[in-house]
C-alpha cells in the first residue's frame, strides 16, 4: 500500500511541475495575460480530470506547449505588439547599462 501512495504522490508531483512550468512558459509569451494564463490552465485542468492523462502524455513538453498555446489563444497583432514592445525596453535597457558602464557604475 506504501508504494501505490509514493507512487500516485510522485505522479501527481510531475503534474504539478509539468502545470508550473507551462505557466511560468506561459506568462512569458509576447501578449499572453493573465485571462490567457487562467482560460490555458483551465483548459489542461479539465482535460486532465476528464481523461486522467498526464499532461505531459497529453500536451507533450510544457515549453513547447506554452508556445502552442499563446499562439492560439493571443491575437496575432496583439502578440506583434508585444514583440515590439519588448524589443523597445529591451535596446533601452542595454542603452542604460552602457551609459551606466561608462559613468563607472
Amino acid at each position: 500500500m506504501k508504494k501505490v501512495r509514493s507512487t500516485a504522490a510522485a505522479a501527481e508531483k510531475d503534474h504539478e511541475k509539468w502545470m508550473a512550468r507551462f505557466q511560468v512558459r506561459l506568462a512569458m509569451q509576447p501578449g499572453v495575460d493573465r485571462p490567457v494564463v487562467l482560460q490555458a490552465v483551465k483548459e489542461v485542468t479539465v482535460h486532465c480530470a476528464d481523461t486522467g492523462e498526464h499532461p505531459r502524455t497529453a500536451f507533450g513538453d510544457p515549453d513547447a506547449y506554452a508556445v502552442q498555446a499563446a499562439s492560439r489563444l493571443v491575437p496575432a497583432d496583439r502578440a506583434a505588439r508585444a514583440r515590439k514592445q519588448n524589443a523597445v525596453v529591451d535596446a533601452l535597457d542595454s542603452v542604460l547599462r552602457r551609459v551606466g558602464d561608462i559613468a563607472g557604475r
